[in-house]
């Protein structure tokens, strides 16, 4: 199923008509975080109409990027290996994006899937498999992620849990990733809360998560 027809034949045209309409490739980013529900892929996508959701997914499904998988009494939807793919794609699509990140305006917000791949977008695994390993808790609006860096490694998951520095931010966090506000001035703009552990690891965090704006 191709919801639009450019009329012409290469490979760039291709991938727009696959996942080039509006929040198709919002939803691949989601999915690149994990299974999810069609009532979660809702939440994290709060602005999209419940109808453009239902004919986003069956678009993606017949091109192969997604899938349904039933899991019990549950169904979930899940990138195919085509749809892993486009991984790379996202996280340099994202950095490229970062760099003409302006202030968030008052109703923009971050969510646990958004914020995740941006983690991934600005981790520097070379950088970090010189320090040594650290858990951090971070707090978003609400919403609660464990950011765990073991030499090149990272792993972001929801929830809690023992943290070396646990903080509180929200979409100005990009201020810090992107060197604009060093750690100390993030803190003193309110920009980023500690809410625990000693405030010379936000130094490490700065360091292992960066891009350039």
């Amino acid at each position: 199923m191709v919801a639009r027809d450019y009329g012409q034949y290469d490979g760039i045209t291709q991938a727009l008509e696959l996942v080039g309409e509006r929040w198709a490739l919002l939803i691949v980013r989601d999915l690149l975080v994990g299974p999810r529900r069609y009532g979660e892929l809702a939440a994290g996508l709060p602005r999209i109409p419940s109808n453009i959701l239902a004919a986003r997914l069956k678009e993606l499904q017949a091109a192969g990027v997604i899938r349904r998988a039933p899991r019990s009494r549950i169904v979930l939807y899940e990138l195919t290996p085509y749809g892993r793919e486009l991984e790379p794609v996202v996280l340099a699509f994202g950095a490229w994006g970062f760099k003409a990140l302006g202030d968030p305006r008052a109703e923009q917000i971050i969510t646990p899937d958004s914020m995740t791949i941006s983690l991934r977008t600005a981790f520097r695994p070379q950088v970090a498999a010189e320090l040594p390993a650290t858990a951090y808790g971070a707090r978003f609006g609400g919403d609660d992620l464990l950011i765990r860096v073991q030499g090149p490694e990272l792993a972001v998951t929801r929830g809690d849990g023992p943290a070396d520095l646990a903080f509180a931010s929200g979409p100005g966090i990009h201020r810090l990733i992107s060197g604009e506000l060093t750690p100390e001035a993030a803190i003193d703009a309110g920009v980023v809360e500690v809410l625990d552990g000693p405030r010379i690891l936000l130094t490490r965090f700065a360091t292992t998560f960066h891009l350039a704006a």
